[in-house]
């Protein structure tokens, strides 16, 4: 009997930007191997003409409210202005306004530039803060909106519909990244059938990933991969959005917060992990190794592919012309004879998989 972590054997694809080795070390901590791919890059505040450009702006006007949506983007935004040469200009406008802060970091933040926020919603969201504003009444003000790499489309607009002006300040902007091989090759591992689940932590890094299988012809396996075979974990609705346009469903975590995050991941791994009984032995499949009667077993790509065609119908019958979709980049009924050949020599022998003579294999699954 092997003692195992709970995501020994499966692999997770990270393609954020912004704490992707937090990230990817919670999964880690759990047992799972961690392929990186980013998706987005952040444009460095001080090099930032959009951010400058907003501050500026706001400088010149006269702001009647400020919402800090988090605290690392408050706290860059100030160092960025400080950098400028606008930080003292800055702050003594902040401290002229009324200032709302999302949740604790961004209170956090606030008081730690020598300021006092004026409402925090209990809910730490996005939501409460635009429901105080539309009760306490905009029309006629001038709203000054911190974003945090990626617009609020649904906060502002209902604001500007409410009467209020509003100046978005864009704090660490996301563009794509500098060298997409890796996003690329990530890519191909979940087409491939590699890696089990795939965490977003944004929604631009979710809508570059499509758009990079799109450039590339193969969005419609990768949609067809996350639809079916990847956990896909988001950690909130927006992030959610360009894959739910696409119909792929998410899992996400009641609170958005990255350890929220990756034991959602394992949850949802662990809950659709087939343990059956067959031959007489317990096997566990885990993403990309096997648990037969507790021992440990890695699989090769192709016989594990096959192996989970299998076990997706256990007990029927299923012909090598079907199995030959399952392979990874697809394959002849030769190949298919000799994948089952290495996964019955990985799992020690013949007696899980029964050959059916003219029509295929099938799990020798327990009655």
């Amino acid at each position: 009997m092997t003692d195992v972590l709970p995501l020994a054997g499966f692999v997770a694809g990270i393609t954020a930007a912004r704490r992707a080795d937090e990230l990817g070390a919670l999964l880690v901590r759990k047992g799972a191997a961690v392929r990186y791919g980013p998706a987005i890059r952040i444009v460095p505040l001080a090099d930032d003409t959009e951010l400058h450009a907003a501050t500026v702006r706001m400088l010149e006007s006269t702001v009647d409210v400020v919402v800090a949506t988090t605290g690392i983007g408050f706290r860059g935004w100030v160092e960025a202005a400080e950098g400028w040469n606008l930080g003292d200009a800055l702050l003594a406008h902040l401290a002229r306004a009324r200032l709302v802060a999302r949740g604790p970091k961004a209170t956090g933040a606030l008081r730690a530039a020598g300021l006092s926020e004026d409402y925090s919603p209990p809910s730490e969201s996005n939501a409460g803060v635009l429901q105080y504003l539309l009760e306490s009444g905009v029309d006629g003000l001038t709203i000054a909106v911190q974003l945090h790499g990626e617009p609020l489309p649904f906060f502002t607009e209902a604001l500007r519909a409410a009467g209020a002006a509003v100046i978005e300040i864009p704090v660490y902007r996301w563009v794509g990244p500098a060298d997409p091989g890796p996003l690329d090759r990530l890519l191909d591992a979940v087409l491939d059938g590699t890696v089990d689940a795939l965490p977003f932590t944004s929604a631009p890094a979710a809508a570059s990933t499509l758009a990079l299988a799109r450039r590339t012809g193969r969005l419609p396996g990768l949609v067809d991969a996350l639809s079916s075979r990847v956990v896909v974990a988001c950690v909130g609705p927006i992030t959610a959005a360009p894959l739910a346009a696409l119909g792929i469903p998410t899992v996400q975590p009641a609170r958005s917060r990255l350890g929220a995050l990756a034991r959602t991941v394992a949850d949802a791994l662990l809950a659709r992990t087939p343990r059956l009984s067959v031959a007489g032995h317990a096997l566990e499949l885990r993403g990309q190794a096997v648990l037969l009667d507790g021992d440990w077993h890695d699989i090769a790509p192709a016989p594990m592919a096959l192996l989970r065609a299998l076990a997706h119908s256990p007990g029927r019958v299923v012909s090598r012309r079907e199995l030959t979709t399952s392979l990874p980049g697809g394959g002849e009924e030769h190949a298919v004879e000799t994948a089952i050949g290495r996964l019955r020599t990985a799992l020690g022998g013949p007696a899980v998989i029964q050959t059916v003579v003219k029509r295929g294999y099938r799990l020798a699954v327990d009655r």
